[in-house]
């Protein structure tokens, strides 16, 4: 424990866009970037299709990405946040550039830009077609391998934040059969969000909200966690996870039609490009009656699919359908969650040597509903905004003791409750459902002490606490929308008391 702390490296827990963005930009630091998998393995940064919102376009302007990220947020959305994230879209592109990412252009050069749902413009930068998360973070994988200042620990489990002196100094990881603590002289949580938590996600099953339960057990505070976006379109099939069938498919003028030929949002403001809620509960309402809904893209690409959509192509011919001559099955699932934990703008967190970068963050720029392609953006502005924070800020001394603490086992959620989360926390909510999910899942928390289980307790309580219908968050027993829309921020303790109110509370029959 005698390691100058201006020796000590930065931890970055995380290898998907925002964790790899941050590791590079703090070069020439030295800094333990832990992952899971392999680096870019089981993150959503690799599995994302659309691209990057980002106001490039001749006809466009951050104040325009600006007004539609507003809307889309639903009176939620923090402005100064989303002004600091949008206007550095640009600088963010070109630097992902010298990383090596190569974005889709036109014949004379310009970005190839995509439009996706509740976009005024084509603002979305694309690489590879549709796999433009992939190609960004193989790219970003390259650089951190050339990078001698990075060392990678692969295979790494973080299961707890090792706190001294009231400040974040390091990390617990299981890996190997051994459990082992790091210290660093910042930790920085980059990984990624809750979708491991529902039956139906696009997300990679492992992600199940791991950083915002170790911030929450270090003291951070917690922001938005009732707004969980379902996305309207995956493709329905017996899948796991599903595969994603992107937005910029309508963007490209697809239909959504149920099993009688009708287009169903054809009278809804911006059809199929209405915020992603709206969509999802017009196809959860279809379904609900015991119908189906497909996307049908053959009128408007037909023979052309392939080429704009080669990896959908793919998994659409993996569940067995050719996309140009047949509809797609499509269905909403989990795709990202605008909570986590609380940031300002640098990154940092209510704990001294805590910072939080991408989905796990909730800096506030995507209020009650993302805009479209905003995750990626937010990844690489964050990113390089935490590298730049830390950089500047002076090294702690190294804790001169650590008490002992017992290993930790960190298991992903099993079955039944995936199940609770899904029936109770889903895309429709109500007061007796997310009271009966408190009561089951407190015990699992507190005192078996389920990671998997504290991440949704901490979502239900944030739900019953908006009594409101608003982006994401959809009350069926609350439908209408408050006058007055306010974020809530909680921390642990505060979940923990609010909660406690509900456990033996008897349930009301509303729904």
């Amino acid at each position: 424990m005698n390691t100058p702390s201006a020796a000590l490296p930065v931890i970055v827990i995380g290898s998907g866009i925002a964790g790899l963005t941050t590791a590079l930009a703090l070069a020439p630091r030295k800094v333990l970037l832990i992952t899971k998998a392999g680096l870019g393995q089981q993150t959503s940064s690799a599995w994302a299709q659309g691209g990057i919102a980002a106001a490039v376009g001749p006809d466009d302007s951050a104040e325009l990405h600006l007004s539609d990220t507003l809307a889309a947020g639903d009176g939620l959305v923090d402005e100064e946040a989303a002004r600091f994230i949008l206007t550095r879209a640009a600088d963010a592109i070109h630097w992902l550039e010298r990383q090596g990412a190569q974005f889709d252009r036109t014949s004379d050069g310009e970005f190839s830009l995509g439009l996706e749902a509740a976009h005024c413009r084509r603002r979305i930068v694309h690489a590879s077609g549709d796999a433009s998360g992939a190609s960004v973070v193989n790219a970003l994988i390259r650089q951190v391998l050339d990078t001698p200042s990075i060392t990678v620990i692969a295979g790494a489990q973080a299961q707890r934040l090792t706190v001294a002196e009231g400040r974040v100094v390091g990390v617990e990881i299981a890996a190997g059969g051994s459990t082992e603590t790091l210290l660093g002289s910042a930790v920085v949580l980059a990984t990624g969000g809750i979708g491991g938590l529902y039956e139906a996600t696009t997300n990679p099953t492992g992600n199940f909200g791991q950083g915002i339960a170790l911030a929450a057990r270090a003291g951070a505070a917690l922001a938005d966690m009732e707004f969980v976006q379902f996305h309207p379109t995956a493709l329905a099939s017996p899948r796991t996870p599903l595969a994603l069938i992107s937005e910029a498919v309508r963007g490209e003028g697809a239909q959504l039609r149920n099993e009688r030929g009708e287009r169903f949002m054809a009278d809804v403001p911006g059809a199929e490009l209405a915020p992603r809620d709206v969509v999802a509960r017009a196809i959860s309402a279809e379904i609900a009656r015991g119908g189906r809904v497909f996307l049908d893209a053959r009128p408007t690409l037909g023979n052309r699919f392939a080429a704009r959509f080669p990896s959908i192509t793919a998994l659409c011919q993996d569940a067995g359908i050719d996309p140009a001559r047949e509809a797609i099955p499509v269905r909403p699932a989990v795709h990202y969650h605008m909570g986590g934990v609380a940031t300002d703008l640098a990154g940092r967190t209510r704990v001294e040597g805590l910072w939080a970068v991408g989905e796990v963050a909730a800096t506030g720029l995507h209020g009650a509903n993302r805009l479209a392609s905003n995750s990626l953006l937010e990844a690489t502005v964050m990113g390089l905004a935490a590298a730049e924070d830390i950089a500047r800020t002076p090294p702690h001394p190294a804790p001169a003791y650590l008490e002992p603490v017992e290993p930790r086992r960190v298991p992903p959620p099993d079955a039944s409750l995936r199940a609770l989360v899904s029936r109770s926390l889903g895309v429709l909510r109500h007061e007796a459902g997310l009271k009966q999910a408190i009561n089951q899942l407190r015990p699992l928390a507190l005192e078996q002490g389920s990671d998997a289980a504290l991440v949704a307790l901490t979502i239900a309580a944030f739900a019953l606490e908006r009594r409101e219908t608003r982006g994401a968050h959809a009350r069926t027993d609350f439908p209408q929308t408050s006058s007055q829309p306010t974020r809530q921020f909680l921390t642990l303790p505060e979940i923990i008391e609010r909660t406690r109110a509900v456990e033996n509370a008897p349930l009301s029959l509303t729904a």
